[in-house]
């Protein structure tokens, strides 16, 4: 492991290993574990293809180390086992995979270096991926919400004391004071955050917006991301004649400001395995609507600490937001409430040191060294 990891107040080491960061929350998830692990007596190290948009501050915290092009198909191979040689005199404990998109890597250097390994699913996982899933080297999966695992149980058949639930942490203490939520001072400002995927459902924020728009209301509109469907994007909001009133905030270093910016939060997702750019939305104060997919129901209560709406419908949405715009007193009521619940609930500290809980309990378990299982790697 590298150098920087290494202090007496350490009694284990794992290495996070992590696709290309992202502004995102399963990027956001790698720092918080590797700026806080060693309050647990656990050094860490993450391994990545391009750690370029970490901000500069958090990354001189971790230990970082780039191998680029280490998650292409043909010359990662050879990155692979660079990163193999290079950690192999002095392996960690546990590797731990930080998506599903790192887990055949993970389970390449955990066969290679006899070491267990541990997997965080993020969202869903298809029927493809079962091999790998169900492999002995794959000692536990962390699921970001129950959700997940029930989905991992459901459509996988995977053994359900080997997946443990530990929703992914937000930062109770915001750097940043957010402006106050449909106060009269300004204009209201309804928005959304996180990568700009088909996934992420934003056409139906976009009808919505129109539809809020056509009755009349004086609102601005927010998209804060980047991503494959921003081109898109831009061009619905044109072709819906809303361009004016719809701003797109590609390429910030984090979701933070923006966040603080808006008076509503939207989260219009298609699927969503818990929604941690939400969260800090909510963390910051903000009323949330979201729709009924996935992990939101850990976190969004109708009524009480947020409003829900179906997936793929942009009139419910609409009158959802028109709601909170003609009452801000209940917005805000929300808001408080959906503040607390997080800060209570999704703390990044419960989610550290459950997380460290699992590392030592894996090792307490793995007693000899794992076996060979070529077959899952292929």
């Amino acid at each position: 492991m590298n150098s920087s990891t290494v202090d007496e107040n350490v009694d284990l080491r794992v290495l996070l290993l992590a696709g290309r960061f992202q502004v995102r929350g399963t990027s956001n998830y790698t720092i918080r574990l590797a700026e806080r692990l060693f309050d647990h007596r656990i050094g860490s190290l993450v391994v990545c293809p391009d750690a370029t948009l970490i901000p500069a501050a958090r990354r001189a915290s971790i230990a970082v180390e780039e191998y680029h092009f280490l998650d292409l198909p043909l010359i990662g191979s050879l990155i692979l086992e660079s990163l193999r040689r290079d950690l192999s005199h002095d392996p960690p404990d546990i590797v731990h995979a930080q998506s599903m998109d790192m887990l055949r890597t993970g389970l390449w250097l955990a066969e290679h270096w006899e070491r267990p390994l541990v997997l965080t699913v993020h969202d869903t996982a298809t029927a493809r991926d079962r091999s790998r899933l169900s492999s002995p080297l794959l000692k536990r999966i962390i699921a970001v919400s129950q959700s997940v695992k029930s989905e991992l149980l459901a459509r996988l058949g995977l053994r359900g004391d080997r997946i443990e639930v530990i929703h992914s942490g937000v930062e109770s203490s915001p750097e940043i004071c957010p402006i106050p939520v449909l106060d009269g001072t300004h204009v209201p400002v309804v928005g959304t955050a996180g990568p700009l995927e088909a996934v992420k459902g934003l056409p139906y924020f976009l009808g919505a917006a129109r539809r809020v728009l056509s009755s009349g209301r004086d609102v601005e509109f927010l998209i804060s991301g980047a991503g494959p469907e921003e081109e898109n994007l831009r061009r619905m909001a044109t072709e819906l004649k809303i361009s004016n009133h719809v701003t797109f905030a590609p390429n910030l270093p984090d979701f933070r400001q923006p966040l603080a910016a808006m008076d509503v939060f939207c989260l219009p997702s298609l699927r969503q395995g818990l929604g941690s750019i939400m969260l800090e939305a909510m963390v910051l104060g903000r009323p949330v609507i979201a729709t009924s997919v996935g992990g939101v129901y850990s976190i969004v209560r109708d009524g009480q600490t947020g409003l829900v709406v179906p997936p793929s419908d942009s009139a419910r949405l609409a009158e959802r937001i028109i709601e909170l715009l003609d009452d801000p007193a209940r917005a805000r009521e929300l808001a408080e409430t959906g503040r607390r619940t997080v800060q209570e609930q999704f703390g990044v500290e419960e989610m550290v040191a459950r997380t460290g809980a699992v590392y030592r309990a894996v090792l307490a378990e793995t007693s000899a060294p794992v076996h060979r299982a070529e077959a899952v790697l292929n």
